[in-house]
């Protein structure tokens, strides 16, 4: 039997696009103004993003999302590939030292965007494929291995080190949530300390983040500033806030303000209960991701939740920490929330698949 829409997540989504957008014009006009000359340049480029990302939503909600399972293999080797071209100065845009955008008409595209929902895409299907022999080292485990390490290393390369996390996490904990032996994870864990020690450690600018993370006030005006103006936002905006619009902090105080650092931005206008409030959208997001991928009976389709709501968490979860001042500073949007096109679309995209699973298919 074909359930209904589940109205709760596609309005609890709807509610933080809104959020978002109002949030990003309220951090970015003047910026825009002063760069562009046009004090909405960047919420108009969101819009767009969000125009296209509701067709997609829209799409994925109609089709059923089994043929999504019949074009993975497919999808990943159509990242991997532009994942390829973004390191290759003809193709590829580099910004503040990072190459991770590929050029497309009007358009800058993040491909590592796409391979936070392509991975979890391949990995729910071979679990499905897989779904008799989940303890098998080679037939299960081996290729999910594979995808997640040609996948995470391309996109270390760029560098981005972030977002390789989080697809190295969310592969994994599918992995574990399906059944595949812990003992697998752990000892792939454990050889791979080595290679972050030496990504956090050998790579100067990684290792700076570091030593500012431990004490981002020994150097205030130096690594440590972007810390230090976000937990400024932050005690300024007290319980209340101090009132939309009115941030000191994204008067140029605070770089990144409208993109990874704009959740300060929200602590400092709308206060404590503003950032709880926001927290507490997320957190019934998530939720009802999970609901939904708990009570599907397709196992493609549990899977594939399971994936979803795994990569959305750990984005929101890095982001808040980071912000706060928990973890070192990395380049992970808040979903829904921060400027970046490529994030917003696959985001709506994911919403839209989990609407189509709460659906049962539309088989």
């Amino acid at each position: 039997m074909v359930r209904r829409t589940d109205y709760a997540l596609l309005g609890l989504t709807f509610l933080l696009i809104t959020i978002g957008l109002a949030m990003l014009y309220s951090t970015s006009a003047v910026l825009a103004q002063m760069r562009h000359q046009d004090s909405l340049y960047f919420l108009k480029r969101q819009l767009l993003w969000a125009g296209l990302g509701l067709v997609v939503l829209w799409g994925m909600r109609c089709m059923p999302y089994g043929v999504q399972r019949r074009l993975a293999g497919p999808a990943l080797v159509l990242t991997c590939l532009a994942l390829i071209l973004v390191l290759i100065p003809a193709f590829g845009k580099e910004v503040s030292g990072a190459r991770r955008w590929l050029m497309v008409g009007p358009f800058s595209i993040q491909p590592s965007e796409f391979a936070k929902y392509v991975l979890p895409l391949y990995v729910a299907r071979s679990l499905t494929l897989n779904q008799q022999r989940l303890t098998s080292f080679t037939h299960t485990y081996l290729p999910n291995m594979l995808a997640l390490t040609v996948l995470a290393l391309l996109v270390f390369k760029e560098p981005d080190l972030g977002t390789a996390v989080v697809l190295a996490c969310t592969a994994s904990l599918q992995l574990l949530i399906a059944g595949v032996p812990w003992r697998y994870l752990g000892f792939t864990a454990l050889a791979g300390l080595p290679g972050l020690y030496w990504a956090l450690t050998r790579v100067r600018f990684r290792m700076g983040r570091l030593m500012v993370f431990l004490d981002p006030w020994a150097d205030r005006q130096g690594g440590g500033y972007q810390a230090v103006q976000a937990l400024l936002a932050l005690g300024h905006g007290g319980v209340l806030g101090i009132g939309l619009g009115k941030s000191q902090q994204k008067l140029f105080y605070l770089p990144e303000a409208h993109t990874d650092f704009i959740f300060a931005v929200i602590g400092e206008e709308l206060g404590l209960l503003g950032c709880l409030g926001l927290t507490g959208l997320f957190v019934l997001l998530l939720w009802r991701i999970l609901r939904i991928a708990v009570s599907c009976n397709d196992p493609f389709g549990s899977h594939l939740g399971f994936g979803i709501g795994i990569v959305l968490a750990l984005q929101i979860v890095m982001n808040l920490c980071v912000v706060i001042g928990l973890m070192p500073t990395k380049g992970l949007p808040l979903p829904f929330i921060s400027l970046g096109g490529s994030n917003l679309f696959v985001s709506m995209m994911a919403i839209g698949t989990m609407l189509n699973i709460a659906e049962g298919g539309r088989t």
